[in-house]
């Protein structure tokens, strides 16, 4: 993308949410003393130093592409640069990559995986990555329906994305055949949201960011798109006394290379 779209506080309106995840990935990562650590779509960093108390005698380094992101990143032992994905190439072999929720931002990821898994992580090292699996759901199908409908079409029809990202046997097959041990999973959460419109506030920090930055300012255009998102929406995920229900599945992967 051509600029940066994130809004790091809209983002993190459910953050603790969004940490489960990367904490269970993290899990499963059996790094004893790694000495060099790279996040990859490292956000605004709160979970990127989590790295840093995991395996205080690292060096952890994290990576990502929007400026206002980086700019929101904790001082401290973790150092942080802007810097596309896709060009990224380490100064030294890594012990331990991760990416927690990019990859599907990326449509040739899978080439991106294969060139980490070979040349940038040192033998025995551990490449780890999570990503949504969640996009045959109707927070994404109604989206889908709406940037697709007569309304919008000729502004947004392009921006609908339908399967960006694999099942965890794709992956686990892809990184096996380049001799890795692989362990991948995936996990449905069922979160609780909290307030009106919750659905529809969760995702205006991740699916709609592409959306919103393609209709641009114009308040009336902008207000009628989330009016109509915010309608289906409600219908799909009904609000009850305790919250709204919002199941979310995510892919898991976690790789060792070879040792040589």
């Amino acid at each position: 993308m051509s600029r940066d779209i994130w809004d790091p506080v809209v983002y993190g309106r459910y953050a603790g949410e969004r940490a489960r995840p990367f904490f269970e990935l993290i899990s499963r990562v059996r790094a004893e003393s790694p000495e060099y650590v790279v996040d990859l779509g490292c956000g605004s960093g709160e979970l990127t130093a989590t790295l840093a108390e995991r395996w205080p005698d690292a060096r952890v380094h994290g990576v990502d592409s929007s400026p206002a992101m980086i700019d929101r990143a904790p001082d401290g032992p973790v150092t942080f640069t802007v810097g596309d994905v896709r060009s990224w190439r380490p100064e030294r072999p890594v012990d331990v990559i991760v990416s927690n929720a990019l990859l599907q931002w990326v449509p040739e990821h899978r080439e991106l995986l294969a060139r980490w898994a070979e040349s940038a992580l040192r033998p025995g090292g551990w490449l780890a990555f999570q990503v949504p699996g969640n996009f045959d759901a109707p927070s994404h199908r109604l989206v889908r329906q709406l940037c697709a409908s007569d309304a919008w079409r000729d502004e947004l029809g392009d921006l609908a994305r339908y399967a960006p990202v694999g099942d965890p046997e794709d992956y686990l097959a892809l990184l096996a055949g380049l001799g890795c041990e692989v362990d991948a999973w995936e996990t449905t959460y069922v979160h609780v949201l909290a307030g009106e419109d919750a659905v529809l506030n969760w995702i205006m920090g991740t699916a709609l960011r592409p959306i919103l930055d393609r209709i641009g300012a114009d308040p009336a255009r902008r207000a009628a798109f989330l009016a109509e998102c915010a309608r289906m929406l409600a219908e799909a995920y009904p609000r009850r006394p305790y919250g709204t229900l919002f199941p979310f599945r995510r892919i898991f992967v976690v790789a060792r290379t070879p040792v040589a």
